[in-house]
C-alpha cells in the first residue's frame, strides 16, 4: 500500500512540476471542452473491470516513462500538461478515506503550497470511492489534480487526472467530465 501511495506522490509531482514548467500558450490550447466529448475514446482496464472516457488530445504514453510495471497506465497529452494515471495497486483491507488522508498528508509534505479543494467519499456506477481534489502551484502556474481511490476485487485502483489550473474552475470542470465517466466491475 506504501508504494502505491509513494507512486501516485511521485506521479503527482512529477506531473505537477512538468505543468507549471510548461509555457502558459501551450496551457492556453483548446478547452472548451466541445471537441473533447466529440472524439473521447474509452478507455478499458483491468480485463474491463474499470473503464473511463479519454480525452481528445490524450493518448497511451505508458510505454514512454521507464517504468517495467505493468500495473502503471499513463495517458498524456503532447505538452505533457494533461494526464491520467491509473495504478492498480495490490490488495488492502484499509479504508479509502484513511488512505486518500495519508496520500494528502503526503502531498502537504512535499508542497507546502498545496491547496486542499475537496477529500470526499463518491460513488461510482454504485461503487464507493474517495476523491481527493488539490490544487498545486510553482512558478506562478497551478496544476489540478482529482485522484480517485476505488477498490476492485479488494484490489486499489489509484486514477489520477492532472490538469493546468490557470483557470481553476475550468480544470475542475474538464476532472468532473472525466470522473463521470469512471465505471467499476
Amino acid at each position: 500500500m506504501r508504494n502505491i501511495v509513494k507512486y501516485v506522490g511521485i506521479a503527482l509531482l512529477v506531473l505537477g512540476a512538468a505543468a507549471c514548467d510548461q509555457k502558459k500558450e501551450n496551457a492556453a490550447q483548446d478547452d472548451n471542452g466541445v471537441s473533447a466529448s466529440q472524439s473521447a475514446q474509452t478507455v478499458s482496464l483491468m480485463d474491463g473491470k474499470l473503464s473511463f472516457a479519454l480525452p481528445a488530445g490524450m493518448s497511451d504514453k505508458s510505454g514512454k516513462i521507464g517504468t517495467q510495471s505493468t500495473n502503471m497506465h499513463v495517458y498524456a497529452d503532447e505538452s505533457g500538461q494533461s494526464a491520467i494515471i491509473v495504478i492498480a495497486g495490490d490488495t488492502t483491507s484499509e479504508a479509502l478515506d484513511v488512505l486518500a488522508q495519508r496520500l494528502e498528508q503526503q502531498q502537504r509534505n512535499r508542497d507546502p503550497q498545496l491547496q486542499v479543494v475537496a477529500n470526499k467519499a463518491v460513488t461510482l456506477q454504485d461503487q464507493p470511492a474517495q476523491r481527493l481534489d488539490t490544487i498545486m502551484s510553482a512558478n506562478n502556474q497551478s496544476a489540478w489534480s482529482s485522484v480517485i481511490l476505488a477498490k476492485v476485487e479488494g484490489k486499489l485502483v489509484t486514477l489520477q487526472i492532472s490538469l493546468p489550473a490557470d483557470n481553476q474552475q475550468q480544470a475542475q470542470k474538464k476532472a468532473d467530465e472525466i470522473v463521470n465517466t469512471i465505471t467499476l466491475k
